[in-house]
Order: structure tokens, then C-alpha cells, then sequence
């Protein structure tokens, strides 16, 4: 496998000499402007891996030198999409190691709010974890139990409320310490204070609650999960399997 394989994948690939340079400028502000929140409150696993990914303020991630550091720490790479693409899609690419990222940028008009992930989400909030090889572990299983049911609305439904709140909004203790690794709420500034504040309800990991709780997509959630580990968030993929097969048999 190379560099150049998400490619084949999508049929589209970065082309960064098309940045221009309020691009560059736009990508300065947003990392800069949520990078000083993190310290504290994120996960060292993501921190640790935007030192590894190489990520800086200074310019738009290159997902060429981006793919060959993924892939020679944990056999991921991007894969280039143009926007939110459909559910068999979704898991297909990352059942094969590739995670979708737009390429597109939003523009200075666009700082405070963009009702549509861009690349700043894709890939400032979701791209460092990719270096964390139990968690890519997760994201691999969990696909490939969503392309099982692909057919079953339902069934696609109770798996995407598992990636909703542990892969988008999911909080995880460290040393005593409850921080964040949802990308959802890493790329999110009012998040980021939110979801650790006495406002919102905190619960355990629990596969079956989650698989019972609906999510909010257009408001900050009023309840988050909380890992012990990301050996624990993969370790539970055969507690996910008997628990959907539960709730599919009962809906049956």
C-alpha cells in the first residue's frame, strides 16, 4: 500500500496548490483559536498526536505527508471525500483503514458556524487519534459490524449512536481527570467548555445505555459517556455485537 491508495478509493485526492492564502489564514485562526483550549482538557493521546501528525498552525495538512506518518504508525490514511457521504460508504472506507476527510475549507465569513463538517473538523479534530492504534482498532470493528447490518436502518442507527458518542463526543479519564476525545467536541471551542462543566449529565461507558440514548445534531449533547481506556473502548466491540443482536432480535 502507498500513499497515493485513498485515491483509488474515492477517485479524489487534495489538491493543495489550490489553497489560497486566506485558506492558510483561515486554517491559523481556527487552530489557534482552539488549540489554547485543549491543553487541559483533551485527551494526552490527542495532543500527543498532533505533535506526531506534525499538525502546526502554520499551514493546512499536506494529506500526502499526512498518509505516509499514518501509515507507517498505525496503517491508516485519509481518504479524500467531498462532503458528508452515504452510510455504506462511511464504514466501507474505514472497514479498509481509510478515514474520509473533506478538503475544502470554510471561509472567514464561516468562522463561528458551518452547518457542515469541513476540513477543519475532519481533520484537526479526528486526524491525531488516528495515531492511536487501539482506537483505529475501534473505528475498523465497528465499520465492519455496520457494513454486516447495511441494509438495516435500525441497525445502522444503534451502531451510529455508538460512534456519535464515543468517536464525535466521547470523554475519556485520565489520572483522575475527565477529558475529552470526541472530535465533535475537540474542534468546538463552546464544546469544549460545555460537555465538562456540572451542566450536562456524565455516565459511564455503557454499550447498552448508549445504544438507548438518542443524540442531538443541531445543539451541544446533554449527556456524555465517559471510557476508562482506549484498550476499553475496543475491547467492548463483542459487547456492542451481542447487544445489537439483542435489540434487533427484540425488534424482530
Amino acid at each position: 500500500m502507498n500513499t497515493t491508495s485513498s485515491v483509488i478509493e474515492t477517485g479524489l485526492r487534495q489538491q493543495y496548490e489550490n489553497y489560497t492564502p486566506e485558506d492558510q489564514q483561515v486554517w491559523r485562526i481556527l487552530f489557534e483559536r482552539q488549540i489554547k483550549n485543549l491543553p487541559k482538557a483533551a485527551t494526552k493521546e490527542y495532543l500527543q498526536g498532533i505533535e506526531r501528525i506534525r499538525f502546526s498552525a502554520d499551514a493546512i495538512p499536506n494529506f500526502e505527508i499526512t498518509n505516509a506518518l499514518l501509515l507507517d504508525m498505525t496503517g491508516w490514511q485519509l481518504a479524500v471525500v467531498p462532503g458528508i457521504v452515504d452510510d455504506a460508504t462511511f464504514f466501507q472506507l474505514m472497514a479498509n483503514k481509510h478515514f474520509p476527510a473533506t478538503t475544502w475549507l470554510r471561509t472567514m465569513q464561516q468562522l463561528d458556524y458551518l452547518e457542515e463538517p469541513d476540513m477543519f473538523h475532519d481533520v484537526f479534530a479526528h486526524v491525531p487519534l488516528l495515531t492511536n492504534q487501539h482506537f483505529v482498532d475501534f473505528l475498523e470493528a465497528l465499520s465492519k459490524i455496520a457494513l454486516k447490518h447495511i441494509s438495516d436502518p435500525y441497525a445502522i442507527e444503534l451502531i451510529s449512536r455508538i460512534y456519535w458518542f464515543t468517536i464525535e463526543f466521547g470523554l475519556i479519564r485520565e489520572e483522575g481527570e475527565v477529558r475529552i476525545y470526541g472530535a465533535g467536541i475537540l474542534s468546538s471551542a463552546g464544546e469544549t467548555q460545555f460537555c465538562l462543566s456540572e451542566e450536562p449529565a456524565h455516565f459511564e461507558y455503557d454499550v447498552a445505555k448508549i445504544m438507548h440514548t438518542a443524540y442531538w445534531k443541531d445543539k451541544f449533547q446533554d449527556k456524555y459517556f465517559i471510557i476508562e481506556s482506549y484498550e476499553q473502548l475496543y475491547h467492548s466491540i463483542a459487547e456492542i455485537e451481542q447487544v445489537l443482536e439483542q435489540m434487533l432480535a427484540v425488534k424482530k
